[in-house]
């Protein structure tokens, strides 16, 4: 009999140890990585928690916003076709299924079991979800420096992976830093010069999608340099020349032909012309007219702006035999006028024996 009580004593015993374990979660999904528009399935499994309820919580690390209540137990709260909910009673698991994920689905998500009012125990899964590289608002956009200074270009992307950023110049030009390519976020130029102006390719790539590109218009202000493409030029007497200078500046420079300390303008003897065939650069001309022999000598080509000033010379000295161009222009005139002159010499002639024909035998 004693036996008996013994045994029932034992049962009991055993039957109250089990039905107070305490619940556990003996797994749960590693970290998963998804692209946009793919499916994700988070499993969580439990031990002893029967009786209690098993959440799937959303939870903000960053705490802007409350966790948010996804499923209790095998019902599914959220109500979002996206999601759905399944239990395996067996294994004691709760699978929460996420379809089309989007990039907000990102985050980490919190397998809960509740025990009492302030007990409960807890594993987390971050869903990491892959999104194209996009370069941020505070990245450098255009730029206009003056040469010489130290310049620092930045550029940062986010996204997932985390992207990796290189910089280029456009048509594949070597950088200031050397080479065609630099990678980094920041890109520094020690002395910035005018070489050193133009397009600038920031490119971030994460293997997602195409990446995401950036231009970078650098602009250097500069003070004006000239050349001069023939320095000494002769021409003859009554004949045109016309005389060049090449401009180099940033803002683009006021220009002003000199001769004799005299700032020339134009008139019956000057034209001059000015032609823009980029922002900094501008081709100069000017032309003297019928040159007289006091318009021989030095011719002064003056450019400036904010950044400084700079001037050139162009000397202009007599021939005897005109130079073409453009004194050719003027041969082909005065041949053109005697072609005319002496074809309307012979018309008139031939018109006047004809008359005179019809006269002596009509």
């Amino acid at each position: 009999m004693m036996n008996h009580f013994h045994c029932v004593l034992v049962v009991l015993a055993i039957n109250l140890v089990y039905s107070q374990r305490t619940p556990t979660i003996s797994h749960i999904t590693q970290k998963p990585i998804k692209d946009i528009g793919g499916t994700a399935e988070l499993t969580c499994s439990v031990l002893h928690a029967m009786d209690f309820p098993v959440l799937w919580v959303k939870v903000d690390r960053e705490k802007v916003t409350e966790p948010v209540i996804l499923s209790t137990g095998s019902t599914l709260i959220i109500k979002d076709s996206r999601f759905s909910l399944r239990q395996d009673i067996d294994s004691t698991s709760y699978t929460l299924q996420i379809k089309d994920i989007q990039e907000t689905d990102a985050g980490f998500y919190r397998c809960q079991v509740l025990i009492g009012l302030n007990n409960k125990i807890s594993a987390e899964v971050e869903l990491e979800v892959r999104r194209p590289a996009i370069i941020s608002d505070n990245s450098t956009r255009s730029l206009v420096v003056n040469e010489g200074q130290p310049v620092k270009l930045e550029c940062y992307a986010g996204g997932f992976p985390i992207p990796r950023v290189s910089w280029r110049r456009e048509n594949n030009a070597i950088l200031p830093t050397g080479g065609s390519i630099y990678r980094g976020n920041i890109l520094k130029i020690a002395t910035i010069t005018k070489e050193d102006r133009g397009t600038y390719y920031c490119v971030a790539e994460n293997g997602v999608g195409k990446g995401a590109r950036r231009n970078i218009a650098v602009e250097v202000e500069f003070a004006p340099v000239i050349n001069v493409p023939k320095p000494r030029l002769g021409q003859a007497l009554q004949y045109d020349m016309d005389l060049e200078c090449h401009v180099e500046a940033y803002p683009p420079p006021a220009i002003v032909w000199i001769n004799n300390g005299v700032q020339l303008t134009n008139n019956q003897h000057y034209r001059i012309s000015h032609f823009a065939t980029a922002d900094e650069f501008t081709d100069t001309t000017i032309r003297v007219i019928t040159i007289e022999k006091r318009q021989y000598g030095e011719y002064i080509c003056k450019a400036s702006n904010v950044l400084g000033t700079t001037e050139a010379t162009v000397y202009l000295y007599e021939t005897i035999i005109p130079v073409c161009p453009p004194a050719c222009g003027q041969q082909f005139s005065h041949l053109k006028s005697s072609s005319i002159k002496a074809a309307s010499v012979n018309l008139t002639f031939l018109i006047s024996a004809y008359l005179y024909y019809v006269c002596l035998y009509v």
